[in-house]
């Protein structure tokens, strides 16, 4: 059902199970999938939506990316399937030849913002007024506290949880518990982890090479050397495989620990 005080733009596609509030606008390159719901008074254009996703009022997705090189075009955002986008939150599109991404099954609470070309993968949970600025990439499972903040460029490993007010300017290692301004590692998601089903084993794995890089006193470079080699060794599992190739891969850096575990 569409309300009669909707406004669509003639190149919408809109699947016609969906229902679309009053006073909503359906911009320009718009594509909508089944039983998805958008509130009153929402913004979309240039977004391609998927199927069975609750979109609150005021939300505004598709906007133009906050950013200088930003000249106008095609690029867009991609928005999965199963996702809860809350009141006021915003999607911006992307700036240059690229497009923002949103996963499935993420809930976006009020007043959340992703930035332009930022990519989520699926399971994200970021708390109200959580905001990512552009290029930031957050990996699958990973949670954001209410106001935390991620610099551009910065990636959040997954399952890591970040703490309210959390000023993220590095990169979050996946699988890890961080707070504060600038931000720190406070040691495993433990609860985390055990709620997506890795196995006692896999955390004790992960546990041990945290300790190994930040815990052990020894040069990080050779520290790394080390976990790499215990890796090939003793197989210590995908989880840690996927902890070992994101220090590596890291470009800004990234948060290290505050305190011991």
């Amino acid at each position: 059902m569409i309300h009669s005080t909707a406004i669509i733009d003639k190149s919408a596609k809109i699947d016609k199970s969906v229902e679309i509030g009053p006073y909503a606008i359906i911009g320009k390159n718009v594509i909508i999938g089944k039983n998805t719901v958008v509130g009153p008074y929402s913004f979309i254009q240039y977004c391609q939506i998927g199927e069975n996703n609750k979109i609150s009022n005021h939300v505004a997705l598709g906007n133009d990316a906050q950013d200088t090189k930003f000249k106008g075009g095609e690029n867009n955002c991609i928005i999965g399937n199963n996702n809860v986008i809350r009141e006021f939150v915003t999607i911006h599109r992307g700036s240059i030849n690229q497009s923002t991404k949103v996963g499935s099954d993420c809930f976006l609470m009020a007043y959340s913002h992703v930035g332009h070309d930022s990519i989520l993968e699926d399971k994200i949970y970021m708390a109200n007024c959580a905001s990512l600025g552009g290029h930031v990439l957050v990996e699958y499972g990973a949670i954001l506290g209410a106001l935390a903040a991620a610099h551009q460029f910065v990636r959040i490993g997954r399952l890591a949880m970040l703490g309210g007010g959390a000023m993220i300017t590095q990169d979050i290692l996946p699988f890890m518990l961080a707070n504060g301004d600038r931000a720190k590692l406070y040691g495993l998601n433990k609860v985390g982890l055990r709620r997506n089903g890795i196995t006692p084993q896999a955390i004790k794995n992960i546990k041990k090479v945290y300790w190994q890089l930040f815990e052990s006193k020894t040069i990080f470079t050779e520290a790394l050397k080390i976990v790499e080699k215990m890796q090939a060794e003793e197989n210590m599992g995908d989880e840690v495989a996927h902890l070992i190739n994101f220090v590596k891969t890291s470009k800004r850096g990234f948060c290290r620990t505050a305190l011991k575990i």
